[in-house]
């Protein structure tokens, strides 16, 4: 069998403002706080499941901006211009990586500037 991702770790300024913004995103609650670190994940599978869970880890010198790896989301009961809106009243807000306008995502950056990527609607809830 191959391994398979189970967690993200995100190093943060503010781990409550960023668990509750992604939980909000994601549909996801919280499933743990151990030394200031919040993880959260799915609420009908948690650590384990099929989707990985992400902690929120504190940090005072956290990498803010463009990550090696970031997170694509993809709406599920929702299209992507109703989604769009959704996450930009949740605190997310466009981010400029050199766009062309023509892409069919939209790139946005969470409350501490960590950006993401909001795809079309490909899965089903």
């Amino acid at each position: 069998m191959a391994s398979r991702i189970s967690e993200l770790v995100l190093k943060c300024a503010d781990p409550e403002r960023l668990a509750r913004f992604w939980s909000e995103v994601l549909g996801y609650v919280e499933l743990d706080r151990e030394d200031g670190a919040i993880e959260i994940g799915p609420p009908d599978a948690g650590f384990g499941g099929l989707q990985p869970t992400i902690i929120l880890s504190p940090s005072s010198d956290p990498r803010i901006g463009r990550l090696p790896l970031h997170i694509d989301v993809n709406p599920v009961d929702r299209d992507q211009d109703a989604e769009l809106e959704r996450l930009l009243a949740l605190g997310a807000r466009p981010a400029d990586v050199g766009q062309t306008g023509h892409e069919q995502w939209h790139v946005l950056a969470d409350p501490e500037g960590n950006e993401f990527c909001l795809l079309r609607k490909r899965l089903e809830p």
